[in-house]
């Protein structure tokens, strides 16, 4: 009886100890509500990607992303990466304080491309988890 009890008891702390700073609950069909701790920033983009549709190799495009700091602490982006060095993406350096919004430019450069190109941007940010899935561009690279 003993036995039980101590692996209730234990079952108990475990599981109270390994409740995250993040919960998911589902709310009405398919919805999934994420709530954050309080004082944690948490980053929210308007689109996740963008079609520059046909780029002729060689040429340079940008887009700038809207982003807003939805959590309730200041949001401090400290790098922000693509997987090859023809995505350059350019981040806001100062704090964007809760509520606020700002952009996160992208400039592709075609030279040395072509065909179908998806480039996804990472940032590494004081949110939780600290590596956040940005948004991507999307285009095909065509001869001129």
């Amino acid at each position: 009886m003993k036995k039980v009890f101590y692996l209730l008891a234990c079952s108990t702390l475990l599981l109270g100890a390994c409740s995250g700073d993040i919960k998911n609950s589902k709310k009405g069909p398919g919805t999934t509500v994420t709530e954050v701790k309080k004082g944690t920033p948490a980053i929210a983009f308007e689109e996740m990607e963008h079609s520059f549709g046909n780029v002729v190799e060689g040429e340079k495009v940008e887009y700038s992303f809207k982003f807003t700091n939805t959590g309730d602490a200041a949001l401090v982006i400290t790098d922000a990466t693509s997987s090859c060095g023809c995505t350059v993406p350019d981040w806001p350096k100062e704090p964007i304080q809760a509520g606020k919004s700002s952009y996160l430019k992208v400039v592709f450069n075609s030279a040395g491309k072509s065909g179908f190109t998806t480039k996804q941007i990472i940032l590494h940010a004081n949110t939780t988890p600290e590596l956040v899935q940005g948004p991507k561009i999307i285009c095909t690279v065509v001869k001129q």
